[in-house]
């Protein structure tokens, strides 16, 4: 509750601040995960991201709908909705946090720029501290964010069942890439 109350107040800030603000936005942005075990590759897409960014302050949130993940096989998504991630108890992911080095990135000039993300990841009720390293691009008034990172399917109390133990990997690579706009465009 405490991460949501959170993500809601820093994305009305975000909104609602002045007309001065570098406040970027986004509603579909586009996150993956992939999952290589030794019986089988798991890869799923979504592509309903929400997410905003104050490079006035370097504050950056976004908000992921667990069952907006689309999978290849029909099974894979009801078993990772239903059984791994129970996305109707736990409907969203969402993260909370600064860009840490936000001043390095001009949006007045194009060119990729490094970015450092720190904050608290919540996931399937379970919140951690995480840093990820990747780049946004300022292009034609635009923000274009990457990052890949792997995360520890344990480390969100998400159990793996002993029956299919050599089909999901201990551990998931996300990718994570965001075109925002400027608020208010």
């Amino acid at each position: 509750m405490k991460t949501r109350t959170t993500f809601l107040l820093l994305l009305s800030l975000f909104v609602a601040g002045g007309a001065f603000a570098q406040k970027f936005i986004t509603k579909t942005g586009y996150i993956r995960f992939y999952s290589e075990a030794p019986l089988e590759k798991i890869e799923a897409n979504n592509h309903v991201v929400n997410s905003a960014l104050d490079l006035s302050t370097g504050g950056f949130v976004f908000k992921v709908l667990m069952k907006s993940f689309e999978f290849q096989k029909a099974l894979m998504q009801e078993h990772f909705n239903e059984n791994y991630v129970e996305s109707d108890k736990f409907p969203n992911a969402t993260f909370a946090g600064t860009l840490t080095n936000f001043k390095e990135i001009n949006v007045g000039k194009e060119g990729v720029y490094e970015a450092n993300a720190e904050g608290k990841l919540t996931i399937h009720g379970v919140t951690r501290d995480i840093k990820v390293k990747g780049t946004f691009e300022a292009r034609q008034g635009k923000l274009i964010g990457k990052a890949k990172f792997n995360l520890t399917v344990a480390d969100f109390n998400i159990t793996i069942p002993g029956n299919v133990i050599n089909n999901i990997a201990k551990t998931v690579e996300v990718t994570v890439e965001l075109t925002m706009d400027k608020a208010g465009m």
